[in-house]
């Protein structure tokens, strides 16, 4: 039996009223509406794996911006830079240095 998480969310009334309006947009990115999802549910006291569950996502994600959010409370839910090389090529370019596809 997995344990409990040690990152217990509790949330503000402000917070929620933001994670609600970022879970109900649909319009918004779906990363952005599944994080706002996973800190609502966090804070409801379901476990990650229930979590998961009910969101059809690993629980891996789960635990990561449930530990996130809680760190850093709303800015922990923001793309931060990605590691590694950047890229050599723009994706306008296409491969091998050819120019865009029509």
């Amino acid at each position: 039996m997995p344990r409990p998480s040690p990152y217990v969310i509790t949330l503000t009334k402000a917070e929620r009223e933001e994670l609600a309006a970022r879970a109900r947009k649909y319009t918004s990115p779906y990363r952005d509406v599944i994080r706002a999802k996973i800190v609502l549910l966090a804070a409801q006291g379901l476990a990650n794996e229930a979590i998961a569950s009910r969101l059809d996502t690993p629980r891996q994600i789960v635990s990561k911006w449930r530990k996130r959010f809680s760190l850093a409370r709303l800015p922990g839910l923001e793309e931060e830079p990605r590691g590694g090389r950047p890229a050599r090529f723009s994706p306008q370019r296409g491969r091998r240095g050819q120019g865009p596809r029509l």
